[in-house]
C-alpha cells in the first residue's frame, strides 16, 4: 500500500489496483494536491504492467464533493492566467482516468458532485450504493462544468444535460442509472462484492485485447460509417488475431484449457 496526496493505493496479488480517495473529513474534495497526486498515480497504473484493472474508491461517507472550499477560496483571488494553469491540472486528470489503457471502475457512495460526476464519467464501469446522490452543482456558485463536460455528455446524453448543467438540482441513484451515469444501483451492504464479481469477469480476459477493445471505442464512436472506418476495424482484428494473445486465446479455447491470462484460482 502506498499514501499519497490525500489518496491511498492498493496492488493485489491478481494485479486490481484500488485507488482510495481520502480526505473523508473534507467529504474527499479537490485540491491542488490531490488533484496532482491522483493525475501521477494514474499515469504510474498506465505504464505499470503488472496492473490490470484500477478501482477508484473513496473513503468516508461520500464519494467526492467536488472542488474543496478553501481551494476555491485561493482561486478567487487568482487571476484568469493562474485559474487556467489549475484548470489545465484538473483537465490532464480527468483525461488520463478516461483514456487510461486499463478497465476502470468507479466505486459510488454518498454524494458525488461536481467534479466527482467527472470521476464517475470517466471510469468504464461504474456501480453506486443505493443513497449515493449526484449534481453538477458549479452554476449556483457562478461557474460551470466546463471540464468535466465531455465526459459527463458522453454518458449521459446533451439533452439530459442541458437540464442538469442549468438547475444544478441534486438526483439519485436510480436516476443516474437510467441517464447512463452508473450502470448498476445496489445496496451498499453488497457494493464491495458487486465490484468483486466486475472485476472477476475483466480478469478473464485478455488485457492486451481489453486494453485495445477500449481503445477501439474512443477510435469508432462518432466516426462516420464510411470505407476508412471499414477498413480501419478490418486492420484492427486482423493484428489481433495474429498477435500471440490472440493466438493464445484461439488455442486455450480449441483445447478447452485457460488462457495463460487466467491463473489457476480463477483470477
Amino acid at each position: 500500500m502506498s499514501d499519497t496526496h490525500a489518496h491511498r493505493v492498493e496492488i493485489d496479488g491478481r494485479g486490481v489496483a484500488r485507488i482510495t480517495l481520502d480526505r473523508p473529513e473534507a467529504h474527499n474534495a479537490f485540491d491542488a494536491a490531490l488533484i496532482a497526486g491522483l493525475a501521477d498515480t494514474l499515469d504510474r497504473m498506465a505504464r505499470d504492467g503488472s496492473v490490470r484493472i484500477v478501482v477508484l474508491a473513496a473513503a468516508g461517507p461520500s464519494f467526492s464533493a467536488g472542488a474543496d472550499v478553501n481551494w476555491m477560496r485561493e482561486q478567487a483571488g487568482y487571476d484568469e492566467a493562474r485559474n487556467l494553469a489549475d484548470a489545465r491540472k484538473l483537465a490532464r486528470l480527468m483525461r488520463t482516468l478516461d483514456r487510461l489503457p486499463k478497465p476502470t471502475i468507479a466505486r459510488v457512495q454518498g454524494a458525488a458532485l461536481g467534479g466527482g460526476v467527472g470521476l464517475v464519467a470517466c471510469c468504464d464501469i461504474a456501480v453506486a450504493a443505493q443513497g449515493a446522490s449526484f449534481a453538477l452543482s458549479e452554476v449556483k456558485l457562478g461557474l460551470i462544468p466546463a471540464v468535466v463536460s465531455p465526459y459527463v455528455i458522453a454518458a449521459i446524453g446533451a439533452r439530459a444535460a442541458r437540464r442538469l448543467f442549468l438547475t444544478a438540482e441534486r438526483f439519485d441513484a436510480e436516476e443516474a442509472r437510467r441517464l447512463g451515469l452508473v450502470h448498476e444501483v445496489v445496496d451498499a451492504a453488497v457494493l464491495d462484492a458487486r465490484i468483486d464479481e466486475i472485476v472477476a469477469l475483466l480478469l478473464a480476459n485478455a488485457p492486451e485485447a481489453v486494453a485495445e477493445a477500449k481503445e477501439l471505442i474512443f477510435a469508432v464512436a462518432a466516426r462516420p460509417f464510411d470505407d476508412a472506418l471499414v477498413e480501419e476495424t478490418a486492420r484492427r482484428i486482423a493484428r489481433r488475431r495474429a498477435s500471440a494473445e490472440g493466438k493464445e486465446g484461439l488455442a486455450a479455447f480449441l483445447a478447452k484449457r485457460k488462457p495463460s491470462w487466467q491463473k489457476p484460482g480463477g483470477g
